[in-house]
């Protein structure tokens, strides 16, 4: 295989809202290059990127797929992303190691959602942003509408470089405002594109868009500026340098008119891509942390600098094994080379190196700095792992995955189901990090949380159909807390028990009293004379103590509470340790259901980014979740709302609001603090508590 240098790779993410064509179009650009032979459809599930049974049966792309072509001696590496929000993880992974991100926008619907939110991720990494519209085929088709959007919605550097001669069914044809001629595309298949002059009709239009890309390049340099003020144009070579720097420094990006389903604007696109994207090495240098130091030094993307490689994403092939996606950084990796992973300090070995089409594995001897390609079998490496030799112990900057919007707790269909469910669910984690599971003893239960609905039922659709385990998922219990609010003074308890032989007999006297918040438990041995020998104290505390854990109103752990024992009395013969523990432990479940008790229950602080004219639907919909709200900011066409609910109203949060605003909000919680619960809340809890002791 074709070893390529920096300067002859691009490696590009293609990005956007769900439905918007990716996929489709990366089976074009394949089959265009000569990568595969033919044409794969979603419909048909046989594309190259979205190939697992997943994503063959609901017909869209639920993980990243790593693709690859050679155009014109430079290899495209191709990054196919999901366009669903549960998915946004994966997206993560993707622009991680790519150079320039790509959009797609339909030629209809033209700025969604999913355009919005990934745009955040783009701007956050800083990377140079491309522009697809696509499907102008579509009879309503409207491109200048489209592009008009972009520049208010998402960058006033969207500048067209083609764009259709004509639109809706007819359109196979379009206009080129870099090398100013009209682009003929034959039938899907034929390959065929025919270069003519620019159409009449058409003529004024790309003189516009021509000027707008010459203007927009020129900004960049006072030089290139009064030139193109003296001269009215640029030449070629100075055209083509600064639309490459102008990319860089994302004072630009591209507007390319394509139809993936009819493959129309294809070459265009590609031969764009060529020459004037970014290579690794021209791009931002990549900066990196020493391992023991932790200063911070950059990481050169030369092939003859030491090798780094960073692992970006985990893939769990049946018949293969864990296979890890990495990106070299710098330096080359060669098969059967020994790198120390910097996180854990482990060497490992290099066995097999793969490029990826897919499924599709393709073994190469080496790669080069700036290369994307996998690697099967590494012992203890993970995705956000960085690979480095001895002598360069860096470490990358990880993956921030989102935090988690939904929670659901795990019940097995079968018992002593727990031990392979808690390692099933681990490889999940591996493959994707913005899946997590944890087991919490508060509430005894597993929890597993993720980014919406369908991605914890995918979850445990995985488990069934990969390891054949079953699984329910069921809302979470809320961690309440009980407590009190007033005194006890003076609890008595005896308890008393004859039965033949030696007796039972323990004897107490409590005063019960609550604590300030979060001052937690107390309990002090007031007793004088001897009533209650000192060898019983321990034994008392320690029943007070585990009902407290059991709980008393709801089986949720009691809090804030002070016990002090003060008199009593014991038998020479019948008293022991396990009789002062039953005193204790009925005597505290006496007294705190006599001094006033309470639940406490877990309040978050929520904040949710919507648009304007959704203010009212969430306003009302928090209000009736016992929301309070604390506050609102603007943030351009968004309103921004900081509130307080509580934990028990959270739960498919996410979809409600992706119902009331379109999928156009975002949130997120923390924890904030234990607040009392109103009483007719209350009342429903202890009642179900009630129940369900009953059903046991």
């Amino acid at each position: 295989m074709k070893e390529y240098s920096p300067e002859s790779i691009r490696n590009v993410a293609l990005i956007g809202h769900g439905g918007t064509g990716k996929t489709t179009l990366t089976e074009i650009l394949l089959f265009t290059a000569g990568e595969t032979t033919r044409v794969g459809k979603v419909g048909e599930g046989n594309t190259v990127s979205d190939y697992t049974s997943n994503e063959v049966e609901r017909q869209f792309s639920i993980s990243l797929s790593s693709l690859h072509l050679d155009w014109q001696n430079t290899k495209l590496n191709l990054l196919d992303t999901p366009g669903y929000t549960d998915f946004i993880g994966e997206v993560k992974c993707g622009l991680k190691v790519s150079d320039t991100a790509i959009m797609l926008l339909r030629a209809v619907e033209g700025v969604e959602v999913g355009s919005e939110t990934t745009l955040r991720l783009v701007n956050e990494l800083g990377l140079p942003l491309a522009f697809v519209v696509n499907k102008i085929d579509n009879e309503h088709s409207n491109f200048k509408e489209v592009v008009k959007k972009a520049k208010e919605r998402l960058t006033t550097g969207a500048v067209v470089v083609t764009f259709p001669a004509t639109e809706g069914l007819q359109f196979n044809t379009v206009v080129d405002v870099v090398k100013m001629k009209a682009f003929q595309y034959g039938p899907i298949g034929s390959k065929k594109v025919t270069e003519m002059e620019i159409p009449e009709n058409c003529k004024a239009d790309a003189e516009a868009y021509r000027t707008e890309l010459i203007e927009k390049v020129a900004e960049l340099d006072e030089a290139l500026m009064s030139k193109y003020f003296d001269e009215g144009s640029l030449s070629d070579k100075e055209l083509e340098i600064g639309i490459k720097k102008s990319m860089i420094n994302r004072s630009l990006s591209p507007v390319f008119a394509m139809s993936a389903d009819k493959g129309v604007g294809m070459n265009n696109f590609l031969d764009f891509v060529v020459k004037y994207f970014p290579a690794p090495s021209e791009g931002k240098i990549a900066e990196g942390s020493l391992k023991d130091s932790k200063q911070k030094v950059q990481i050169p993307c030369k092939p003859n600098a030491e090798p780094v490689i960073f692992i970006f994403k985990t893939v769990a092939e049946q018949h293969v094994g864990e296979l890890s996606l990495f990106k070299v950084f710098s330096g080359r990796v060669n098969a059967g080379m020994d790198l120390i992973n910097e996180n854990t300090g482990k060497v490992e070995r290099l066995n097999q190196i793969s490029i990826l089409n897919g499924r599709h594995r393709k073994e190469v001897t080496s790669l080069s700095a700036g290369d994307i390609g996998a690697v099967v079998k590494l012992k203890d490496t993970h995705t956000n792992n960085t690979l480095a030799s001895k002598t360069f112990a860096v470490v990358l900057e990880p993956i921030v995955f989102p935090s988690a919007l939904l929670k659901g707790a795990i019940i097995p269909h079968s018992k002593g189901d727990e031990d392979k469910i808690a390692n099933c669910l681990h490889s999940l984690h591996e493959e994707d990090p913005s899946f997590n599971v944890k087991f919490d003893p508060e509430i005894s239960q597993t929890i597993i949380s993720g980014q919406g609905e369908l991605h914890l039922a995918l979850a445990i659709k995985r488990l069934k159909e990969r390891y054949n385990v079953s699984v329910d998922l069921v809302e979470p219990k809320i961690p309440y807390k009980e407590t009190i609010k007033g005194k006890a003074e003076s609890i008595e308890y005896k308890h008393k028990k004859q039965s033949g032989g030696r007796g039972q007999y323990g004897h107490i006297f409590l005063k019960i009293e609550p604590q300030p918040r979060g001052k937690g438990f107390e309990f002090v041995d007031a007793v004088v004379g001897g009533n209650v020998p000192g060898r019983f104290i321990p034994a008392v505390e320690k029943g007070v103590i585990e009902t407290m854990e059991r709980g008393i109103l709801s089986g949720c752990k009691v809090v804030d509470v002070k016990v002090t024992i003060f008199d009593g009395s014991h038998h020479p013969v019948d008293s022991d340790d396990m009789s002062f523990k039953i005193a204790g432990s009925m005597g505290f479940k006496k007294g705190f259901l006599e001094a006033r008790p309470i639940l406490l229950e877990p309040i978050y602080d929520l904040v949710v980014k919507i648009p304007d004219d959704c203010m009212g639907d969430v306003m009302g919909d928090l209000s009736s979740r016992r929301g309070k709200i604390l506050g609102m900011d603007s943030d351009g066409h968004f309103q921004i709302i900081k509130a307080q609910i509580p934990l028990s109203e959270i739960y498919k949060y996410s979809s409600t609001l992706r119902s009331l605003t379109a999928g156009r909000g975002a949130y997120s919680t923390k924890f904030r603090h234990y607040e009392e619960v109103p009483k007719e809340v209350e009342a429903k809890v202890v009642e179900e508590y009630k129940k369900s002791k009953l059903e046991e």
